[in-house]
């Protein structure tokens, strides 16, 4: 495993540990940058900005862990890692209530080292935010009457399937 591999590899097993900001600042350059689906007001600086945005996906599903899924592409100073979110939804968030239910979000980060190749610079994390609010039940399933009902209401009209 390449030294750029390892660094993805503490980054994800951050995401579950104890002290979730010491590990972040240990694996993150100070001047992080860190964008996601959920990240709607553009970037988060720092490892502490990310912390407290993992805090809140930890407050409503307190057992949320990424694993690695498949082989990580590297060429030492970029990093594409397969990765899945597995976690259930037992907290409430702000004013969005406990569902109960499990999801399996795979994604993809996207990150780039800082010059010296100890500490990640950007990470990008991509990931289908309907299929995660479909398996929470915020949303309805694609190809469902409640989908068509959805979009019929937002005006983009039902075409008939053949």
């Amino acid at each position: 495993m390449t030294a750029a591999e390892r660094l993805v590899a503490r980054f994800e097993a951050a995401w579950s540990a104890a002290d979730l900001a010491q590990e972040l600042a240990d694996t993150c350059a100070a001047d992080l940058h860190y964008e996601d689906p959920l990240t709607f007001k553009g970037p988060l600086h720092g490892p502490a900005a990310l912390a407290e945005h993992v805090g809140r996906l930890r407050i409503a599903a307190p057992d949320a862990r990424l694993e690695h899924t498949g082989s990580r592409l590297t060429d030492g100073r970029f990093v594409a890692a397969p990765v899945k979110l597995i976690a259930t939804h037992s907290g409430e968030l702000e004013s969005f209530p406990a569902t109960g239910r499990g999801v399996v979000v795979q994604a993809v980060l996207y990150c780039e080292l800082d010059e010296a190749g100890t500490r990640l610079w950007r990470v990008r994390a991509f990931f289908d935010l309907y299929d995660a609010a479909t398996q929470l039940g915020v949303l309805p399933k694609p190809g469902t009457l409640g989908q068509k009902a959805m979009l019929l209401m937002r005006g983009f009209g039902v075409r008939a399937t053949p």
